[in-house]
């Protein structure tokens, strides 16, 4: 796992429970159709799939 992932926001943390909105906030992700790279690790693909139905993952 040395790659790395883009991952973009596609759906709004607005009216989610905040531990939603912070764990966007600690992939780095604050407005929508943002992108971000992201060092592809355990501790982040965790993250990602927390919110996985409001994020669109590349590697």
């Amino acid at each position: 796992m040395a790659g790395e992932l883009r991952i973009t926001l596609k759906r709004s943390g607005i009216g989610r429970k905040q531990y939603f909105t912070k764990v966007l906030q600690g992939l780095g992700l604050t407005r929508l159709n943002q992108t971000v790279v992201r060092k592809d690790t355990p501790e982040i693909r965790g993250m990602i799939n927390k919110v996985s139905h409001m994020v669109v993952v590349e590697e």
